[in-house]
């Protein structure tokens, strides 16, 4: 039973937490997002990806409906959000000695976790 519970922790927590990130997304629009795409080389559409990843995905772990899918699509926009923002700082630490990756590895480890454990015993459909 605890088993089952701390993997409902998991993924209330990890799709909780991200659902903030998208709906600040919603509010605020994503050109930011689209801005690092293009200095990237990349098409400016996959920008709305990020909508998958931080909203549609987060809700459906919520529920624990095909959570280990949703977790790969969550580890993936993660891996990518890294990648865009964050590759300059990979090895060095923030203003208060903590590891200046730590809050989207959090994300990305957390997610990759998911996939490999599933949704347990309290979930809408379990893996």
């Amino acid at each position: 039973m605890s088993e089952n519970i701390g993997k409902l922790l998991l993924r209330v927590m990890l799709g909780g937490m991200l659902l903030f990130h998208g709906v600040d997304k919603v509010l605020h629009g994503i050109d930011f997002i689209k801005g690092l795409m293009h200095g990237q080389g990349l098409p400016e559409i996959l920008a709305y990806g990020v909508y998958v990843g931080e909203i549609v995905a987060p809700l459906f772990l919520i529920l624990g409906w095909k959570s280990r899918i949703w977790s790969g699509i969550i580890a993936a926009n993660m891996a990518v959000a890294i990648y865009l923002t964050q590759m300059d700082t990979f090895l060095t630490l923030g203003a208060h000695g903590a590891w200046a990756l730590e809050v989207p590895m959090f994300y990305f480890v957390v997610a990759l976790t998911i996939v490999f454990l599933g949704s347990g015993k309290y979930a809408v459909l379990r893996d």
